[in-house]
């Protein structure tokens, strides 16, 4: 079984042969990369200054990466599973760790640099959620987001959220939100037509499925949906949004495996209601647009 752990400079030998393996197998790039030029003594002081972490396969390295605080985001630097190891999950379990540090250091997301010769390397990112932030020469910076958690203890608290968020919001974005019944989804979506200046009380669209509330102003029509009662994405299809999406902010309610579809770049949002009434929302942002450096 892989265990993943957090390491400091006393565990340098075995992260660097751990690197030594990992890039020793990789092809030879142009640029080449510096990766086999760590010592010991420039692991250790990586591990001493940030940290690092160790996968173990029983007692043997077989996957590592070292830390770099990039002050609001958590840097992931060295990479690396061992060739015998490759294909057993381990990289995903030291991505899934190191999601959990920044959490805990408190960082909004994770960024790595991936070579453009690595479309492996890059794909792999992705499926961990890592969209790319920008290109220079052969790197590409990737950066992922980290999800932000509120509480909300009031239905007013949840409506002013959601009329703030709504000054971040454009034509075409997005909105997915899921969570318990009675939880504030359509609370918060009144806060946010109320942010977004647009036509009409914003109610449950329960038995229209959709509705559409025009912008008073110049701003994007708001186009709110609920999700509950169809059978599954190609049903949300067949409501032909996308022909308001570009034009429009597109709220889903019980969009989850629905609606994910209909944009690339979204947020989505979870909404619960703790048994002490307090309503707490998780926030993830997702695509590139929220990501930019």
């Amino acid at each position: 079984m892989i265990e993943v752990v957090v390491v400091d400079q006393e565990r340098a030998v075995e992260v660097l042969g751990v690197i030594q393996d990992a890039f020793g197998n990789r092809p030879v790039l142009d640029p080449p990369a510096t990766a086999l030029e760590e010592t010991e003594s420039s692991i250790a002081k990586a591990l001493a200054d940030y940290g690092g972490l160790l996968a173990l396969d029983g007692v043997h390295p077989v996957g590592a990466l070292l830390f770099s605080d990039l002050e609001d985001w958590l840097g992931l630097r060295r990479v690396g599973v061992v060739a015998a190891a490759q294909g057993k999950g381990v990289a995903t379990k030291l991505a899934m760790t190191a999601e959990a540090v920044g959490q805990a250091r408190g960082h909004v997301g994770l960024q790595l640099q991936a070579r453009v010769e690595l479309p492996k390397t890059q794909e792999f990112w992705q499926r961990q959620g890592y969209v790319e932030a920008s290109l220079v020469g052969p790197q590409i910076t990737m950066r992922k987001l980290l999800p932000v958690t509120l509480e909300l203890p009031t239905a007013e608290l949840t409506k002013r959220w959601g009329l703030e968020l709504a000054a971040e919001l454009e034509p075409g974005d997005l909105v997915i939100l899921t969570g318990d019944l009675g939880a504030g989804k359509t609370t918060f979506t009144q806060g946010l037509g109320e942010g977004l200046g647009v036509r009409g009380a914003v109610t449950s669209p329960t038995f229209v499925i959709a509705r559409v509330h025009p912008s008073l102003g110049a701003g994007p029509a708001l186009v709110h949906v609920d999700a509950y009662r169809l059978g599954g994405a190609a049903e949300l299809d067949d409501l032909d949004l996308d022909t308001d999406l570009d034009q429009a902010v597109t709220v889903v309610e019980w969009g989850e495996g629905l609606a994910e579809a209909l944009a690339e770049d979204r947020i989505e949002i979870d909404l619960h209601r703790r048994d002490d009434d307090v309503r707490v929302a998780t926030i993830t942002r997702i695509g590139r647009r929220w990501v930019k450096p």
